[in-house]
C-alpha cells in the first residue's frame, strides 16, 4: 500500500491539513516546514489519493498549461490561443505559472498536482534534461521547446512542439548582416537554465556570422537574468557603455526576445544613438508592441497559432493511446520592420 497524507504528516511532524497546504501548494506555509513535508512526501513516494487518480482515468474534462510567466506577452498569446483552442476538444484550461522556479516545476513533472487533469502541457525553464528523463508520472504530457533532449532516444520519449531556433536566429543575423551591420551584438543568453532555447539562439547567431566570414566575438554575447525589457536596458547600455569606454561602437544588435530588444533600443536612445541609422535592431516573438514601438520592431514570428494546435492535438492523440513521442516542429518567419530597414526616415531619436 502507499504512503498516506497521514503517513506523511506522522513523519514530518506536521498536521494532516499542512501536508494538504504543501500538496496544493498553497502560499501560507513557511519555507522550512514546506521544504520538511516536500523532503518527507519525496522520500515516502506519496502521491494523493487514488480517488483522484480513478477519476482521472474516466477523464475530467480538463487540462494544465504550465508557462514561466503569464505576464509575458509572448506566452500570454501563446496561452490565449491554447485556450481557445481547447474548446473544440471540450477541454477547459487550468493556467499555471512557475516563474522558472525549479522546485515548482519538479513537482509538477512528478505528478504531484496531477492527478486531477487528463493532460499537461508545460514550458519548463529551469529543470535539466536528466530530471525530465526521471520523471515518475504517467500523465499525458507535450513539452514546448527542446529542453535539452537532444540525444533522438532521450528526446523520443516526450511529445514536443519545437521552432528550428537555429535556423531562425540564424535567419535574424544574416538580415542585418544583409542590410550592413558588422558588429553585431546578441542579448539574451542565459547560461543558468536548462531549456536550451538561447543555447540555440546564439548557436543559430554565431552560424551567420561565420557565414558571412566573420569571426564571433564572445565580447558582444551578452546573458541576461530574465527576457523582460528592463533586463534589456541593462545588459546593452552596460554593453554600450564598456563599448564606448574602449572608443569602440556596434551597428547591429539582435535580441533573444522583443522584450529586450525594446528595453535595448530605449538604452540606444539614452545614449545618443538612432535606430536604426546607427544601430539596426531585431528581436524574436513577434508580440504586439513591437508593432506600435517607434521604430517598429523587425523579429522573428514564430507560428503561435500552430505551436497551439499542435500541442493541443499531439495532447489528444495520447489521451486517444497513440502519438506519444513524437516532435511536431512549428513555423516560424522573418517579419521586417523599421528598426532593421535603415533607408527608413523616421528613426528613432531624430
Amino acid at each position: 500500500m502507499g504512503a498516506r497524507l497521514q503517513d506523511v504528516a506522522t513523519a514530518a511532524g506536521v498536521s494532516v491539513r499542512t501536508v494538504s497546504n504543501v500538496v496544493n501548494d498553497f502560499p501560507h506555509v513557511a519555507a522550512g516546514t514546506r521544504a520538511r513535508v516536500q523532503a518527507t512526501i519525496d522520500e515516502l513516494g506519496y502521491r494523493p489519493n487514488l480517488a483522484a487518480r480513478t477519476l482521472r482515468r474516466s477523464r475530467t474534462g480538463l487540462v494544465s498549461l504550465v508557462v514561466p510567466e503569464l505576464d509575458s506577452p509572448y506566452f500570454a498569446e501563446l496561452a490565449a490561443r491554447i485556450v481557445a483552442g481547447a474548446h473544440s476538444y471540450g477541454w477547459t484550461v487550468l493556467i499555471d505559472q512557475t516563474r522558472g522556479d525549479e522546485e515548482h516545476e519538479r513537482r509538477l513533472i512528478h505528478g504531484v498536482r496531477n492527478q486531477l487533469v487528463d493532460g499537461l502541457i508545460f514550458s519548463p525553464w529551469s529543470v535539466p534534461p536528466a530530471e525530465l528523463l526521471a520523471r515518475t508520472d504517467d500523465i499525458a504530457l507535450v513539452l514546448l521547446g527542446e529542453h535539452g533532449l537532444e540525444d533522438p532516444l532521450d528526446a523520443g520519449r516526450f511529445s514536443r512542439v519545437v521552432i528550428d531556433n537555429v535556423a531562425a536566429a540564424q535567419e535574424a543575423t544574416a538580415h542585418l548582416l544583409a542590410g550592413g551591420a558588422r558588429r553585431i551584438a546578441a542579448v539574451g543568453l542565459q547560461p543558468h537554465l536548462h531549456n536550451c532555447t538561447a543555447h540555440l539562439r546564439v548557436r543559430g547567431y554565431r552560424a551567420a556570422l561565420s557565414a558571412a566570414g566573420i569571426a564571433p566575438d564572445p565580447a558582444l554575447e551578452v546573458p541576461v537574468r530574465a527576457l523582460h525589457r528592463a533586463d534589456g536596458a541593462q545588459a546593452f547600455g552596460t554593453l554600450l557603455d564598456r563599448l564606448a569606454g574602449r572608443g569602440e561602437k556596434l551597428d547591429g544588435a539582435f535580441f533573444f526576445t522583443d522584450e529586450l530588444a525594446l528595453g535595448g533600443i530605449r538604452a540606444a536612445v539614452e545614449r545618443g544613438l538612432r535606430v536604426p541609422t546607427d544601430l539596426t535592431v531585431a528581436g524574436f516573438d513577434d508580440i504586439v508592441d513591437g508593432r506600435f514601438s517607434v521604430p517598429t520592431l523587425t523579429t522573428i514570428a514564430p507560428d503561435k497559432q500552430g505551436i497551439a494546435d499542435a500541442a493541443l492535438r499531439s495532447l489528444a492523440d495520447q489521451l486517444a493511446g497513440s502519438g506519444a513521442g513524437v516532435a511536431v516542429p512549428a513555423r516560424h518567419r522573418l517579419v521586417v520592420r523599421e528598426s532593421s530597414t535603415r533607408r527608413q526616415a523616421d528613426s528613432v531619436g531624430r
